[in-house]
């Protein structure tokens, strides 16, 4: 099992190695296997890049992120012009139903809203957004219209998990409540976890995935 130190060297070298990255001024903490980012960065996008390359990394068992977005002179947009940015983005992402988003802007940060009947749709959506200039952060309140009965969900996610990560899925329990989705039991890796609820997440109709999945 990795100390703390060495979780925290990891997870440095993870963020010098990964080149979406560009800034040095992000400082690493780690207590019990909990990593803390902190500092300020120059775009949302290499925000996101910090948050996925400290959960790369083996031992983090959860991350907490206290950084933020500072713009530089050259990288201020107005409301407007972001506005204008992301719904053009949005018509031109195959993924988005026409016309299923809407889109509010308030000093550089974008809220989406609508309905759509996938969730690789919703996420679509705020994938297409997240690397426009101007953009300090995006909330995703897009909401799943579910299309299939809870049975369904519950074996398709099952069937999904016997398709991918067969070993694990002995040991995952999946609960359905309507379109809401609950994991619990072991996984072996912060990987394999993040593969679980991915398997729970692209099924049709889920609106909700609550995961209670442990390291063991």
């Amino acid at each position: 099992m990795k100390t703390d130190a060495q979780i925290k060297n990891d997870v440095l070298e993870e963020l010098e190695w990964e080149p979406a990255i560009t800034s040095t001024e992000i400082g690493v903490s780690v207590k019990d296997g909990v990593v803390t980012l902190s500092g300020h960065l120059r775009s949302f996008a290499e925000k996101l890049a910090a948050e996925q390359a400290a959960q790369r990394v083996a031992g983090v068992l959860a991350l907490v992120v206290e950084m933020e977005v500072q713009l530089g002179p050259d990288d201020v947009r107005s409301d407007t012009d972001i506005a204008a940015a992301v719904n053009h983005v949005l018509a031109w992402t195959t993924a988005v139903p026409e016309g299923a988003v809407h889109v509010t802007v308030e000093k550089g940060r974008v809220s989406l809203s609508g309905q759509v009947e996938w969730d690789y749709q919703r996420r679509a959506a705020e994938r297409a957004v997240q690397a426009l200039a101007g953009v300090v952060g995006v909330g995703n309140q897009i909401v799943v219209k579910p299309r299939i009965s809870p049975v369904d969900i519950q074996r398709g996610i099952e069937r999904a998990l016997n398709r991918h990560a067969e070993r694990e899925a002995r040991h995952v329990q999946v609960l359905v409540e309507g379109s809401r989705v609950t994991l619990r039991g072991p996984v072996g890796s912060w990987a394999e976890r993040q593969a679980v609820q991915g398997a729970a997440w692209a099924a049709p109709g889920v609106t909700a995935v609550h995961n209670e999945l442990y390291l063991r």
